[in-house]
């Protein structure tokens, strides 16, 4: 198996849709048709991956979204039927990965699910083990922890490798379109704008300090190394 995913959506034909593509895949899917239910299952199944709803019964699938970031960093893929940009940005807000808005390709979300899924491994893999010590922010790729002066930062999967990318690339302005490529995979098909969104999770996360907008271009981490 490559790896466990959860569905979660009401709506069984579209759960019986994603699990047969994502099994040919040869990943093991288990599935969740309300809130309370995904909650559950990721609790006890440990996923790698959700695909997660935003309309649900009796939890609502921000509501879903909340409760796992405060327990964990798994990788989220939201799925709305709202076209509304503010819609898909409310959800990213909150710490989703990323976002389809419906109807949707399955073979759009298995490439999405299969660019996160290698991101997430190569996370992992000694080509990534790396440790860059500023004057105010410590990061090891190989624990995928950072600190802020010295106080542990919470961050998610997505949050960490942006954060290690920009370190990487100290003092240099990267594009949008880099940042893409580097963090979320060459294989991507969302927008520049999911960048926005979480470098502002990132600057939040560290006081409004250290990563500084390039106008026309995008953005540069700045600090003085030890």
């Amino acid at each position: 198996m490559r790896g466990k995913i959860l569905i979660v959506d009401d709506e069984k034909d579209i759960r019986d849709l994603i699990k047969t593509y994502l099994e040919k895949e040869g990943y093991q899917v288990f599935e969740a048709g309300d809130g309370k239910e995904a909650i559950e299952h990721a609790r006890l199944v440990q996923p790698e991956l959700v695909i997660l709803d935003i309309m649900l019964p009796n939890l609502n699938g921000l509501d879903v979204l909340s409760t796992l970031r405060r327990e964990s960093d798994i990788y989220v893929i939201m799925l709305t039927a709202r076209t509304e940009e503010v819609d898909k940005l409310v959800g990213l807000n909150m710490g989703a990965d990323d976002y389809l808005t419906k109807p949707f390709s399955p073979k759009e979300l298995v490439a999405r699910v299969n660019a996160a899924m290698r991101r997430l491994s190569m996370a992992g893999g000694t080509n990534r083990k790396q440790a860059f010590n500023f004057a105010h922010v410590r990061l090891e790729s190989a624990s995928r922890r950072a600190w802020l002066d010295d106080q542990p930062l919470e961050l998610t999967a997505i949050e960490f490798n942006l954060l290690m990318t920009l370190m990487a690339h100290s003092g240099q302005a990267l594009g949008r379109d880099q940042l893409l490529e580097e963090v979320w995979g060459r294989d991507y098909f969302g927008d520049t704008r999911v960048v926005d969104v979480h470098i502002g999770h990132v600057r939040k996360k560290l006081a409004g300090r250290h990563i500084a907008t390039v106008w026309g271009v995008g953005y540069r981490f700045e600090d003085e190394r030890v």
